[in-house]
């Protein structure tokens, strides 16, 4: 578990001894600044965090490359902050931002190339623009498929992106392809009692449901219920809807 007050302590003794040493152009100051917006990032203080990872910016745009990979990163961590906000179209921005850099700069079969276009879909799903994300998130995966060994967990992870595309257009069948085809690595990767398994037994029991084949839905529901009860606390909420939905 990581030990956030530790961690912001320190990344704010290091940025406070930049300031008084450094130009305030410097480089290193400006990767304090991000360090800090992680941070909050992860404490979900997202106005904090977007304060730090924009003066981060700010820096790296005067002193790196119009092209330089650490910009890339940096408009991605703040794509990433507005994304949390809920503001997709601000994430959208700063994403794209990232996918024309990273285009430029890393071979077209790189799997960050996959992951930037899959950011893309991301924002294209939660706007709904459903055509486009799966545009995005089909540019991703045929990259994933050059770049990657066959049951690595971004396969798996990106045919349940397509899948969430293919559910919230009513498209059942589809969804369950996708996600049995994600499953199936998972099954293959994972140990028998991983709880991102048991997420998975209930992702196709909710598509059963949503077809109407309750007896099937019951039995992933059953095989996911079986595994939060081996992993998880008593009190966890997962445990708690998997008892609702059985």
């Amino acid at each position: 578990m990581c030990n956030y007050p530790k961690a912001f302590e320190y990344y704010e003794k290091a940025m406070k001894t930049r300031e008084k040493i450094m130009p305030e152009n410097h480089r290193d100051l400006a990767e304090s600044y991000s360090d800090m917006g992680q941070v909050h990032n992860d404490l979900c203080d997202y106005s904090k965090a977007l304060e730090f990872y924009e003066k981060s910016r700010k820096i790296y745009e005067q002193v790196l490359p119009p092209n330089h990979p650490d910009l890339a990163v940096s408009y991605n961590d703040i794509g990433q902050v507005y994304n949390n906000m809920g503001d997709y179209l601000k994430a959208f921005e700063f994403y794209e931002k990232d996918l024309n850099i990273t285009k430029k700069v890393l071979p077209p079969n790189h799997p960050d190339l996959g992951t930037s276009y899959n950011f893309i879909g991301q924002m294209y799903n939660k706007m709904g623009n459903y055509s486009k994300a799966l545009e995005s998130y089909e540019k991703s995966h045929e990259i994933y498929e050059k770049s990657l060994p066959p049951n690595h967990l971004s396969l798996a992870a990106s045919y349940i992106c397509m899948g969430l595309v293919y559910k919230n257009m009513g498209h059942y069948s589809k969804v369950l392809e996708f996600y049995e085809k994600s499953h199936k690595i998972y099954e293959k990767t994972l140990l028998s009692n991983h709880p991102d398994l048991a997420t998975s037994y209930n992702n196709i029991g909710q598509v059963y449901n949503d077809m109407g084949d309750y007896s099937k839905a019951l039995e992933f529901y059953e095989k996911s219920r079986t595994i939060y009860e081996k992993t998880l606390p008593p009190n966890h909420p997962n445990l708690a809807t998997s008892y609702n939905e059985i």
